[in-house]
């Protein structure tokens, strides 16, 4: 068997999402043989073949079907089986993306071989250890040697934890680049027809953190600010699996809830196609900070912190916790037309991939 030169990692959709416009471009110059890892991480129903094809890219060459389990136990078979993997049939280096507990694994596996790992979205801080995020991303950041930041805060960052400059490369939002890619299509899609509302005339509500859904008495405060919410608006709200079980457990009694959609997970070119069309929509997704800046959609961001300040300095993203009277304030300043634009961010202009392709090109072709 001939290794490949990269294996690009992913554990979850939005890995990806970013992913995608990579292969595209490794594809277009063939300097670099790759192939794709799926850890299996996350199962997500929308990740049928039509999901990749969406994406423009093949399915996953290889899946370490490691499930579902706690972070430790998640963490190890992702470990044990890629590193594995890289015993048998090892690549001249690993590319992984964002902050999955698989990010983590893979470049701990790969910088244990000495196999070189480049992070694709480093830099990128909270400062906030309660989220395991932040862990995924200190550690895979220390045992990478190519850093690919996507905002300054990210090259500021590395600088400060004492990264050599020449490992770091502000490279752009690859996100960015599959939205621009994917916008076209996702416009076309019927999920507005499909729930019966008309562009501007809903909020979107998406939420599964532990800050927001693991504390029943947090949970139902949430969810009777956004009954209130749905009294001047019809809100939609795809529930994350995590979110409909603490949902449940916590005999939350939805079915008073009238004016709340709640409806199941959406895949990306329906929530991209939400999102455009939203009067606004709040959230405690990082990437949705970050496409709804894009698109100049009001972002109220369910979090006490952002690893994506940018969002906040130049984009539409206003951090507001899960505060009722924070959060309906925010509400308030959409709905009066008195909420910020966002401005232009610099290198999210779609061609990210070019440039991580051309590091990786002059480090490992």
């Amino acid at each position: 068997m001939n290794s490949p030169s990269l294996y690009l990692v992913a554990g979850a959709r939005p890995n990806f999402i970013k992913l995608a416009p990579l292969v595209r471009q490794l594809r277009s110059r063939a300097r670099l043989s790759f192939e794709i890892v799926h850890t299996g991480q996350h199962y997500d129903r929308a990740m049928s073949e039509s999901f990749f094809s969406a994406l423009e890219i093949p399915e996953p060459q290889v899946n370490l079907e490691v499930g579902s389990g706690t972070q430790g136990v998640q963490t190890a078979r992702v470990l044990e089986r890629f590193e594995g993997l890289l015993l048998e049939n090892p690549p001249n280096a690993v590319i992984v993306f964002g902050d999955v507990n698989s990010t983590l694994a893979c470049s701990l596996a790969a910088a244990k071989l000495q196999i070189p790992v480049a992070h694709v979205e480093a830099g990128l801080r909270s400062f906030d250890r309660s989220m395991p995020e932040e862990i995924n991303r200190m550690v895979t950041d220390l045992l990478s040697d190519l850093l690919f930041a996507s905002e300054d805060s990210g090259v500021l960052n590395l600088r400060r934890e004492g990264v050599a400059a020449d490992k770091v490369h502000m490279v752009g939002n690859i996100m960015i680049d599959s939205l621009e890619n994917m916008l076209p299509t996702a416009l076309k899609q019927d999920i507005l027809s499909r729930l019966g509302v008309n562009a501007g005339d809903y909020a979107l509500l998406t939420m599964h953190r532990p800050s927001n859904v693991d504390n029943p008495k947090i949970l139902e405060q949430m969810l009777e600010t956004f009954k209130e919410i749905s009294s001047n608006i019809s809100v939609i709200f795809p529930v994350h699996p995590r979110t409909a079980q603490r949902i449940e457990a916590a005999g939350i009694p939805i079915n008073e809830m009238s004016n709340i959609m709640f409806v199941e997970p959406v895949d990306y070119l329906s929530s991209l196609c939400l999102q455009r069309h939203a009067r606004v929509v709040f959230t405690d997704s990082g990437g949705m900070q970050e496409e709804t800046t894009y698109l100049d959609v009001p972002c109220i961001t369910l979090r006490e912190n952002t690893e994506r300040p940018v969002t906040l300095e130049l984009g539409t993203s206003t951090l507001v916790g899960n505060d009722p009277a924070r959060l309906l304030q925010a509400f308030d300043d959409v709905m009066s037309g008195g909420y910020k634009h966002s401005k232009p961010i610099p290198l999210w202009d779609g061609r990210t991939a070019e440039r991580v392709v051309e590091y990786l090109e002059e480090a490992y072709a």
